[in-house]
Parts: structure tokens; sequence; C-alpha cells
């Protein structure tokens, strides 16, 4: 379609460039999948050349995605895209995206190049890229920052060389709305070959305009936008899918435009990504905050009561907002909880469907009632548990105003259970020494988050840690309705996968 705007996903890549944000390979598979179902076009995957880990999550994930196409990130040298290409050539729809910086300050102080050095380094990236593949994205690094007339002749010869994206890049948040829509409408006039590539944008979110600076950019030619899910990235993070897409799809009156992203699949792509990188969504944030939909003010209400339209520009259903249309609970049965599951956006059967059951059961125990929430906390926390190395079998601890606190945790490691007891100044700093006596490893808790799953007395509670280990930070999480015991599961799950990679990749 002649309106269609093309939805290229980073959050894989510069999503995980979040400071704090480290995904290992199973969790990068969850949410490319999930992400192939939302709907978007592209996924970058990663930068292959980085690192071990980074080539194999590339490489997994180019091997599991149905129908996107998958990139990776290369430089413009040939041992960066010859790496490229090893990870995604088991794709169904492989690009190579390859880029170098072009504003003065950056070619002066960080390549110390020539223009003219830059634009021979730049087409003969993307001609060797295109050896490998037909869809080849080309991104001048700080386009914003660079001269136009530089810019258009760039473009012009990497078109010529085979190019069939160039992305025009707001790399560090600087530009406002009207610049930049008047910036890409002067390259797309500028540029006489530019009919031959689609015209791409990467804004960053530091003044706040990264979403209204790529809508400017599709009203002056644009026709790819590159965005992550809850805008994660560097520093203030990128323009946010969520925003976008519906912005397009509740102004379709004024853009005119349509995107390929399956509205319905927002809320859970959002939820998924929050929960696999640790990154809270703010109650207020835009489209899928709690507070999106929440009205507080008696004219408000009022208005909402007597027609939903008054104070309301799009409802929960649209982006998939879980209604609880069946509520499960102790006396439910295997086919309830299987369709609720179903229902829920998860297909699972066999053995792995008894054992969430049973889980479910276990729970059903501990609260009267069972929601979406909670299930759903179920089933990712059982297909993101890592191969366990330390196994948590039980805590005791001692607390209280007047008293130290004291914990003892057992562990067990290969059949043998292994008890420590610690005191605290509390019972998490006692659990956490406890497990660390047991584990005699230079593990180190860098960040502790509580959240409530669903609201009540019977809550579950579920714990986000993150563990330092040998230079790498890893995100543990455990889920419980007593929260001590969620606390003492995040950190053990933490170390398992901080010693899973090092067993893998050392």
């Amino acid at each position: 379609m002649d309106n269609k705007i093309y939805i290229f996903d980073t959050t894989l890549r510069d999503g995980e460039q979040t400071p704090g944000v480290s995904l290992n390979i199973k969790e990068k598979i969850i949410i490319a999948k999930q992400l192939d179902k939302l709907g978007v076009d592209c996924i970058e995957a990663g930068f292959p050349i980085a690192s071990i880990g980074d080539f194999e999550a590339v490489k997994a994930v180019a091997e599991v995605v149905q129908n996107a196409e998958v990139a990776g990130l290369s430089r413009a040298n040939f041992a960066d895209i010859d790496r490229c290409w090893e990870a995604i050539k088991n794709a169904k729809r492989p690009r190579i995206h390859t880029f170098i910086a072009t504003s003065p300050i950056h070619m002066k102080y960080k390549l110390k190049m020539e223009p003219q050095a830059v634009i021979e380094a730049a087409v003969k990236a993307v001609k060797h890229a295109k050896n490998y593949v037909e869809n080849v994205e080309f991104s001048a690094e700080d386009a914003f920052r660079s001269e136009v007339p530089f810019l258009c002749e760039l473009f012009e010869q990497v078109i010529d060389a085979g190019a069939t994206t160039i992305n025009i890049p707001d790399t560090v948040g600087y530009a406002t709305p009207k610049e930049y829509g008047a910036f890409i409408k002067s390259i797309k006039e500028g540029t006489p070959n530019i009919n031959k590539a689609r015209i791409s944008v990467h804004c960053h979110n530091d003044l706040g305009l990264a979403v209204a600076n790529s809508l400017a950019a599709i009203q002056n030619g644009a026709t790819q936008v590159e965005t992550t899910v809850n805008g994660l990235g560097e520093r203030a993070g990128n323009a946010s899918m969520e925003e976008l897409v519906m912005a397009l799809f509740t102004r379709g009156d004024y853009y005119n435009k349509e995107t390929n992203i399956i509205k319905e699949e927002i809320y859970r792509s959002s939820n998924l990504v929050s929960r696999l990188t640790g990154v809270a969504i703010s109650p207020n944030k835009a489209i899928v905050g709690k507070n999106a939909f929440a009205h507080e003010s008696g004219i408000h209400q009022d208005g909402m009561l007597k027609n939903r339209e008054t104070y309301e520009i799009m409802n929960p259903e649209m982006i998939g907002v879980p209604v609880d249309t069946l509520v499960l609970g102790k006396h439910s049965g295997r086919n309830g909880f299987k369709a609720k599951l179903m229902e829920l956006g998860y297909e699972i059967e066999g053995d792995r469907l008894n054992d969430l059951f049973a889980r479910f059961k276990d729970l059903c125990d501990k609260k009267k009632e069972i929601r979406d929430e909670d299930l759903i906390a179920l089933v990712d926390e059982e297909i993101l548990k890592e191969d366990e190395i330390y196994e948590f079998k039980y805590l005791h601890v001692s607390s209280g105003t007047n008293i130290s606190a004291t914990a003892t945790v057992g562990l067990k490691l290969n059949y043998e259970l292994i008890e420590k007891a610690e005191p605290g100044k509390g019972p998490i700093e006692a659990i956490y020494k406890a497990i660390n006596s047991i584990v005699n490893g230079e593990f180190v808790l860098e960040d502790y988050k509580i959240n409530s799953i669903t609201s009540g007395k019977d809550a579950q509670g579920e714990v986000l840690t993150k563990v330092r280990y040998k230079g790498r930070v890893f995100i543990g999480k455990g889920v419980s309705v007593d929260i001590i015991e969620a606390s003492a599961r995040s950190y053990v799950n933490g170390i398992n996968k901080a010693l899973n990679y090092e067993k893998k990749y050392s």
C-alpha cells in the first residue's frame, strides 16, 4: 500500500543499550517471537561483531523469526559485514544494516577521516553487503548534525551501490519537529535517485521529541521509522513504538498512514519487554501505562459514564489490555486452565502444561482468585527458567523491630542440599548474605525492585534483582505471594543466569 509506514524495531539492539539492561539468548528469542507476532516489519536483532554472545543471540533470533525481516548491525567495514552475514544468513528475510558517522564533529574527532574518504568507505561497505543480501540498509550516524549537501552526495552514491534503505538518524536527540521535517524534505529533494530507496528515520528522545520528530519525518517523505518497545534505548531512549503506531492510527484522518502492527498485541508486547528487561513502565506512560485509561476527576468520570468518547480517544481493548472473561480458582479444571492460557496468547501442551497446571493449583491454595496477571507471571517464569545450577529449596527468617534479622537458606547443588545461616540489618540482607556464603562467588546486588502483580492483600509480588558478576549485570526474577520468598528466588535466578553465561562463554 502506498501509505504504509514500515516499523523497524530495534528493541533487541538499541533497546538493550538501556543502562542496566542485559538480555540472554532465551529472553531475546521470546521477545523476537512476540515482535513477529506483533507485526513489525524488521527486527534488528543485535550487533554481531560486538561479542560471541551478541553473535549467537542474533543467529538464534534469525533462525526463529517467521515473518519479519531480521537485521544485524555492522560498521562500514568488511569484517563487521562478514560477521553480520554469518549471524543472519539463516533468516528467512535477512537484512544487513551498515553505518558510518557523517557529521563534521564525528568525522574529525572520532573517525579522523576526510568527507570523501567517508563516502568511499560507505560505498565499499554497501557493495560488500550487497554480495550477501538484497536488502541493505545504510545509516549516516549523527545525520541531523551533518551538512545536507554532503548527505545528499553520500546517499546518492550508496543508493547507486545497492542500498535499499537509507536511514537518517537524529542520533543525539537534538532536533525539533519542524526543522527535522524540513531536514528530511531537503534530503529527499536533493538526492536525485532517492526514489530507489526507502527513507528511514531513527530518533532519540533526549528532548522528549522522538515520536514527534518521527511523525514530522513521515509528513515529509519518510516511510520507515525505527522504534523500540516502551521507548527503550541509550540515554532517554528511542521513539516509542506504541506511541508512534497509535498516533498514526488514532489520527488517521490527519496522517493518512497505516502500519502492519497488530494493535491488540501492543499491551502484551510492552509488558513482556518490561518484565524481561527489568525496566518498569511509568504509570503515566502514554498508551501502555496503568493510568493511560484511568479517569479520577469527577467531571471526567461523569462524561465517561455518559459517553466514553467525551474523554477517551482510544479504549484499552484496542491495544489488547486483558479483560477478565474467565476467572480461575482452586476448583478450575485442566481444560479451563488451558482455555484461559490460549485466551492470553499461550499455546502450551504436554508436560509443560501439566507442570504449569500443578504450579497453578499450588498458587490457588494461597490466593482466592487468580487474575490474568497472575497467570502471565506464572507462565513467563516457567518459560524463562534457567538451568538451575543452584536450586532454591527453602528459607527460614527471624526478624523484628527489636531483634536482629537472621536467615537460614537451603539450596541444592548436584543433588546435595547446602544450608547456611547469616545475620543482617534486615531479612533481605540476611537472605542474600546466606546465599552468597553458599554459592561462594563474587556476586554483588546492584538493584532490587518489588512490583505487585495484582492488587489485594494476597497479591503476588514480583522481585527484580540486578546481580553483577565479573563485570556483567544479570537480571533475576522471582514471583510469590510471599515477598521474602520472591526475593530469595530472584537472587538465585540472577546467580544461575550468571553461572550459565560463564559456563557457555568462558
